[in-house]
């Protein structure tokens, strides 16, 4: 019998119950008691449907109020000092660990951030040194394994492997120099073992032990450290079900083949041609074969006939009992359900599949492969197939001028008239900024005065008139801020966008939306990716009407605020029928329309944020050049058609740019802004060893995170900087965008800035 089996599930509850909760409970609303009470019903839910639906394999340990990966270092007892002594409690330190604190004379700041793989999640990164102390605080798998048996629910434990955990963990500021994380190891198998022979114990069956790190090149220095973890850990263990995902294991596979686990998971919705070389190389050993045939990563209907085939294929080499159907990787980076989805057309409705639908299609392809007459399970198969056949049938539709102007591109397109430097000069005598100028990000607070005049448009309560007087109100509003706080450089706040992508979704062709199509970004950030469903252009202009009017009332230099293609692209649910480069071409040509319109309308400089740019950098190296020969002329396609005088701008974040710095200066762009704070400032290094040309803004603080940084900071971030920049390079800004912010908390924080930027500038005359 083939089983199936779903590798995670969003932990957010069909109606952003967890974030609710989690906010109410930061804002003293919610007792720690009720926080709980509201995660187990959540949990609930989840295990109790995936039960429904006929999953086999039912995780359990993969729920966090945060993040999986904070919640690791929590139980192992990887807590930095600075963290303890407060007087918080457990549940406070964990909070505080992910957004930083400053309350009741306690002030400490946030850990870092990073997207977890190739993804738009974002996990909080241990930190280790010689010092790190690993113990078991608490159990959370055998915890979440004990909360569902009783409920009836017999699930498979969810634990992050040692080597991915220690591997993407960091040398701590009190570690010696060259200290590894890796190094560790031996120190934290024994809590491992604890861990898993408890769960044993407790009458698990089996365990799925994530260990995504395989797919990257790096785990090839890992192949002792796979031997000797895996070894210790089988024997006190449950069968051990080994995850990879988010990418193919290549050489890896030589030595994961020969590991004393029960199986392994294979990733075949990003990777399918793995699949031949992994079965050869399971077949004489005993290795039960994950197949990850149903995307994790996207929104599409899993066409069946092409799974069943992949499934058939290892079938019929290892036999049933020794396949598993399952997801590609954990559901988390797709919404909960499809059931309250009522606008979206009946034909568009039959296109998607949200986590709940996924996890009934793996049930069903796995009972499909073992040959069950279930009359459901024959009419399910026979839906798929009118279903994916009418969806083949709308993708041959195409947009001719869209697709002409694309095979239109000529290089010229792709470059600005003149050399950085003989655009600086013209931009300076333009803008007038003074040395090391102040901006921000681009987004201010969306108060909950916004959300509600927002919700009463949708709902017909205001008319488009007295919603565009509303949002004049507020766009004035933040611009006779920023001009009483003295910034330099201003933006209109973007008070009328719901998200830096689904808003530019909305007014863009070959987009649609959903209502409750919530994913988590990080903590109890969610966000709605729109899904890419044709071919894409821009109908009208999107921006210009209100970067304008910010113009109209003030005298300052207004900087018009635009998503970059790439961005729009990877955070949000792209097309599988045609290539990721065509997709990014098409957006880069609506928004070059919209920054040469910007300058049309007296816009001085445009910002075009690119975030996402080393998020959708392939896993494997070699990849690397294929991505990059699209992704970065997409960006410059939609900033060169404009005149020298106007400055370009563009945002990074929440990556490791190392690797791809020499890129990021090739986009040309007049001025940079990077997040820096949040990393310690080691981006400087990056600066350091690569050099840059063009203007540049690391970030002074950490807006993810509610504390207020101190003037004295900024400062020391300000001489941190000016000791390896050029000061006549430096903008001072922000990490990023403050939508998410508090007015209060946003005030405070930019009169700290400005002012550490007047100092800068008596300090370095």
């Amino acid at each position: 019998m083939v089983l199936s089996s779903v590798l995670g599930f969003p932990r957010i509850g069909a109606n952003r119950e967890v974030k609710k909760a989690v906010e109410a409970y930061w804002a003293g609303k919610l007792s720690a008691d009720e926080l709980t009470k509201a995660a187990a019903d959540v949990k609930k839910a989840s295990w109790t449907s995936l039960q429904e639906r006929g999953v086999n394999l039912i995780p359990s340990g993969d729920f966090t109020l945060y993040d999986h990966v904070l919640d690791h270092s929590a139980a192992f007892n990887v807590i930095p000092k600075r963290y303890l002594g407060k007087g918080l409690s457990p549940l406070d330190v964990y909070f505080a660990m992910g957004r930083g604190r400053q309350a009741d004379g306690v002030d400490v700041p946030a850990s870092e951030m990073k997207k977890w793989f190739d993804s738009n999640y974002h996990f909080v990164v241990p930190e280790f040194s010689e010092e790190t102390d690993f113990k078991l605080n608490f159990n959370k798998a055998l915890e979440e394994y004990r909360e569902a048996k009783d409920l009836g629910v017999e699930t498979r434990p969810v634990v992050l492997g040692p080597i991915t955990f220690l591997a993407l963990g960091k040398a701590a500021k009190e570690a010696r120099a060259g200290f590894e994380p890796i190094s560790l190891l031996p120190a934290l198998l024994p809590i491992y073992k604890q861990l898993l022979a408890a769960l044993k114990e407790a009458g698990a069956d089996s365990v799925q032990i994530d260990e995504p790190i395989l797919v990257l090149d790096s785990a090839y220095l890992y192949e002792k450290q796979f031997a000797q973890a895996y070894a210790d850990l089988a024997p006190v263990s449950p069968k051990i079900v080994l995850a990879t995902y988010y990418g193919r294991l290549d050489s890896n596979l030589g030595y994961v083949s020969k590991l004393p686990v029960a199986g392994l998971h294979i990733d075949l919705d990003r990777a399918p041609a793995q699949l031949d070389e992994v079965i050869a190389a399971v077949k004489p050993t005993n290795l039960v074969l994950s197949l990850g045939v149903v995307s994790g990563r996207n929104i599409w209907k899993t066409d069946f006939e092409a799974a069943l085939t992949l499934g058939q294929r290892a079938g019929s080499v290892l036999g049933r009992d020794r396949v598993i159907i399952a997801s590609s990787s954990s559901l988390l980076h797709t919404p909960v359900s499809l059931a309250a989805e009522n606008k979206l057309t009946a034909e568009q409705k039959d296109w998607f599949a949200f986590a709940l639908e996924k996890a009934s299609e793996i049930a069903v392809i796995a009972a499909a492969l073992s040959g069950s007459q279930d009359p459901k399970v024959i009419e399910a198969v026979k839906a798929n197939k009118v279903s994916i056949t009418k969806r083949r049938e709308f993708e041959r539709n195409s947009d001719a001028t869209v697709r002409n102007r694309v095979a239109a591109i000529t290089p010229d397109m792709l470059e600005r008239k003149s050399p950085f430097a003989v655009r600086k000069e013209i931009q300076a005598k333009q803008l007038n900024l003074p040395k090391f100028p102040t901006t921000t990000i681009g987004s201010f607070p969306q108060t909950k005065e916004i959300r509600q005049a927002r919700a009463k448009l949708n709902k017909g309560e205001l008319s488009v008139a007295e919603y565009d007087k509303f949002i004049e109100k507020e766009i004035e509003n933040v611009v006779r801020f920023q001009e009483r706080i003295g910034l330099d450089l201003l933006v209109h706040g973007e008070p009328e966008r719901n998200d830096m992508v689904q808003y530019f979704g909305e007014q863009l062709e070959g987009f649609v939306f959903t209502q409750n199509g919530w994913v988590q970004s990080y903590g109890s950030r969610y966000v709605r990716p729109p899904i890419i469903v044709s071919d894409v252009s821009r109908p009208k202009p999107i921006s210009v009407r209100w970067s304008s009017y910010a113009q109209s009332v003030t005298s300052k230099p207004m900087k018009g605020m635009l998503t970059g293609p790439v961005t729009i692209l990877n955070w949000s649910f792209p097309r599988a029928d045609v290539s990721r480069e065509l997709q990014c071409k098409q957006l880069a040509l609506a928004l070059r329309d919209e920054v040469v319109d910007l300058e049309k309308a007296g816009i001085k400089a445009v910002q075009v944020d690119e975030p996402a740019l080393r998020e959708g950098l392939p896993l494997r190296k070699a990849d690397w050049d294929a991505y990059l020969s699209w992704a970065l002329p997409s960006f410059k396609i939609a900033t060169a058609g404009v005149t020298d005088a106007l400055q370009t701008h563009s945002h990074f974040c929440y990556s490791d740019f190392d690797d791809i710095f020499p890129s990021i200066q090739a986009l040309d762009a007049d001025v940079i802004s990077i997040e820096a704070s949040k990393s310690d400032m080691k981006l400087l290094n990056t600066f350091k060893h690569y050099g840059y040309s063009n203007q540049i803004g690391p970030g002074v603080y950490d807006i993810h995170s509610p504390r207020v940084p101190s003037e004295a900071e900024i400062k020391d971030r300000l001489a941190a900087m000016l000791a390896i920049l050029p000061g006549d390079l430096l903008f001072v800004n922000p990490d990023c965008g403050l939508k998410t912010r508090g007015w209060a908390e946003t005030e405070a924080s930019l009169v700290n800035l400005v002012n550490a930027a007047r100092w800068a500038r008596q300090t370095y005359a």
